[in-house]
């Protein structure tokens, strides 16, 4: 920390010892690892560890992560919400430092404006190492901006930036985070981590505002006419979208599914939903699929989506604490019967008589099979929706599989590790005789509301 910024902290805090501040503060312009910034962030020498040469970067099994409200772009001049949040195995403490940059200079092209409220426990720091009131501006000749942490705390931290006000092209955000063991040294028991992310400019609205038709959970769980937290539903209409496509993994931040798609977002009783797929117009409806998110709220709730243009006027749906479908797709209905999705493991051929082709084959009795659900409700540890699943989070609530009256072995019925919202169920086949079976499921005693569906046995 250098004297200028030492003398506003001293100010400040009164008669603390010097040395503390100097640790216990943000750090300095320049230490997020961004182009013309100190590459080793805070881990650089004499700083946050106690290595000569600097470093280590990114070695203490944590992260620092930023989620922003925008999604992955931004709409010139439109606020946008930033959390920074800094995990770490050993340490609690934690701090942060970062800075927005246009493409067309990372090292000082300054891009946007950083806001916040002095409550936050955060502050913004010009390059020229003199810090900036929230309504202030940084000087004309030291226009790059860092915003950081005022202490380090747990949790996390929350500010706002406001992009440029016309089209600057992609905006680069740098950050560094610092969990500390608080003993005010520069060791190598503080870690310090980086992260970088790419805000693209969103394109020019050529949608009129949303119309909702129709909303059901998924259709190939059953179209139910309810849905629970972690539900995924189906919504169609006119003007939802403007392109066709579903999230990718640079959509995720982290293990978190993204609230928004190309500027296309779903509030389901006031919360934020978990767009998956976005679908434009044309010979079909358009379409956005969301999974649902937690909310104990049962009852009639109110559903909207919001594209470049607006948000539609609200739709009603029924939301239950439990609204389970299985996988019974269009697709795999044969000779006019609907046949449940169950596949062998670790084969994956599917279940079903050879006639439907090459890919299927009769179970026997006591064959393992996998099927797929939606809308179970909790599981251990709580609802988990928009986050992709560990595969050791199971359910709650009692759930009982039958072949007809008979009843099967199930000996994992949870979340499906590395999806969002996928329930598995391991399935032993019972002992039965020849012949389609029609699969009977429960979920807290209830049977399931969706037409009858079967799966194919054969010795």
């Amino acid at each position: 920390m250098t004297t200028g910024k030492k003398i506003v902290y001293a100010f400040l805090a009164g008669m603390v010892p010097m040395l503390l501040l100097a640790s216990f503060y943000g750090p300095d312009p320049r230490h997020t690892a961004a182009p013309g910034d100190d590459p080793l962030a805070c881990s650089t020498a004499g700083c946050h560890t106690g290595l000569a040469k600097g470093g280590p970067i990114n070695a203490g099994g944590g992260a620092v992560t930023a989620t922003f409200s925008s999604g992955t772009s931004y709409t010139p001049g439109q606020p946008v919400t930033i959390t920074v949040n800094v995990t770490d195995p050993v340490n609690t403490l934690h701090g942060f430092q970062m800075t927005a940059r246009l493409e067309s200079n990372l090292s000082t092209a300054q891009a946007g404006r950083f806001s916040y409220q002095t409550s936050a426990g955060v502050f913004v720091l010009c390059d020229n190492n003199v810090p900036r009131t929230p309504t202030g501006n940084c000087p004309a000749s030291f226009p790059v901006e860092f915003i950081e942490h005022e202490a380090p705390k747990t949790g996390t931290f929350t500010f706002t930036w406001t992009p440029p006000a016309t089209n600057q092209g992609p905006v680069h955000f740098y950050v560094a985070g610092n969990a500390v063991n608080n003993n005010n040294l520069a060791d190598i028991g503080d870690h310090v981590y980086t992260a970088s992310y790419v805000l693209q400019p969103a394109a020019a609205c050529i949608l009129s505002l949303p119309v909702i038709n129709k909303v059901v959970s998924a259709s190939g769980f059953g179209g139910l006419n309810a849905f629970a937290s972690g539900s995924y539903l189906e919504i169609t209409g006119s003007n939802l979208a403007g392109n066709t496509r579903e999230w990718l993994g640079p959509d995720f931040n982290g293990n978190n599914a993204p609230t928004s798609l190309d500027g296309v977002s779903v509030s389901i009783n006031g919360k934020s939903g978990f767009t998956s797929y976005i679908q434009t117009g044309g010979a079909a409806p358009s379409q956005v699929n969301v999974q649902a998110p937690v909310d104990t709220a049962t009852g009639p709730v109110s559903i909207t989506v919001t594209n470049c243009s607006g948000t539609s006027a609200p739709v009603t749906l029924q939301k239950a604490a439990m609204a389970p479908g299985m996988l019974a797709p269009s697709s795999f209905v044969f000779n006019n019967k609907q046949y449940a999705v169950a596949q062998f493991y670790p084969e994956y051929a599917f279940v079903g008589n050879t006639s439907f082709g090459s890919v299927f084959r009769p179970a026997k009795p006591h064959d393992i099979v996998w099927m797929f659900g939606i809308g179970f409700g909790d599981v251990s540890g709580g609802t988990v929706p928009g986050v992709i699943a560990a595969g050791t989070e199971k359910i709650v609530a009692p759930v009982t599989i039958s072949f007809g009256t008979t009843p099967a072995n199930v000996s994992y019925k949870g979340l499906y590790g590395g999806y969002v919202g996928l329930y598995l169920f391991i399935v032993e086949v019972p002992d039965v005789p020849d012949g389609d079976y029609q699969i009977n499921v429960a979920a807290g005693g209830q049977p399931l509301q969706q037409p009858p569906f079967f799966l194919t046995v054969h010795k």
